[in-house]
């Protein structure tokens, strides 16, 4: 079994290897036992070039290909992976991160509108947590409890690795979660805060980026990046 958002990685794959089996060999499909390292090496060249996706998440779709071979092999439909000597390398990439002033403009802009205000506030949580997106949209009440040093913690599990994930908050996300403990998405869902799509979410963060002045692609995966280096 897999989460919902792996599995959706896999069928980014399915559809991208369709369209270049279509383009490369004139029709719907191929057999397991024709595919070779030359096919692998001419599926990266068409995800680089007609697709024009970055070089590690080209590896990131090879080596989930892989994956699929290994399971046919596991399932003796092909004798071998016909993709193992395929090297999947990843380019070292200088993550970005807001440094302490940007967050300081960030938390000090005043909004026109109620969207970009919340969703700057919750950026600005994960920031001050280190939650990734998808964790911070299932947090309730119940995750919100009294640490042994008598200040709030959040205790929970991480959606992707399943791992205890029990976070102190610092004065800053208190103040977050006590100025949206009323608001009426969360009164109706149970939530603390009223988190929008991560679709949503990054596409209002470019706005909000522009309007404070801050040149770097706000994404909601900054903000990891930024508790892990500015905040901590």
């Amino acid at each position: 079994n897999v989460v919902k958002a792996t599995h959706t990685k896999y069928e980014t794959v399915l559809k991208k290897l369709r369209k270049f089996i279509k383009k490369k060999y004139r029709r719907g499909d191929i057999p397991l036992e024709s595919l070779n390292h030359k096919f692998d090496s001419d599926f990266e060249y068409y995800l680089k070039i007609d697709e024009k996706i970055g070089h590690n998440t080209t590896m990131k779709y090879i080596r989930n290909l892989k994956k699929v071979m290994n399971m046919c092999v596991t399932n003796e439909w092909i004798p071998r992976n016909p993709f193992e000597n395929f090297k999947c390398k990843n380019k070292k990439v200088e993550r970005e991160v807001l440094t302490a002033q940007e967050l300081e403009a960030l938390s000090e802009k005043q909004f026109g509108t109620k969207r970009l205000e919340e969703v700057r506030d919750i950026f600005l949580f994960c920031c001050y947590t280190g939650f990734a997106f998808i964790d911070v949209q299932k947090l309730t009440p119940e995750n919100l409890l009294t640490g042994i040093n008598g200040g709030k913690w959040i205790y929970t599990h991480r959606h992707k690795t399943k791992q205890k994930s029990n976070v102190p908050l610092i004065p800053p996300a208190e103040s977050l979660l006590e100025k949206y403990k009323d608001h009426e998405y969360c009164q109706a869902t149970g939530k603390l805060l009223p988190v929008k799509s991560n679709q949503k979410m990054n596409e209002y963060l470019k706005e909000i980026a522009d309007l404070c002045g801050i040149k770097k692609t706000l994404t909601m995966h900054i903000a990891r990046h930024t508790f892990a280096t500015t905040v901590t």
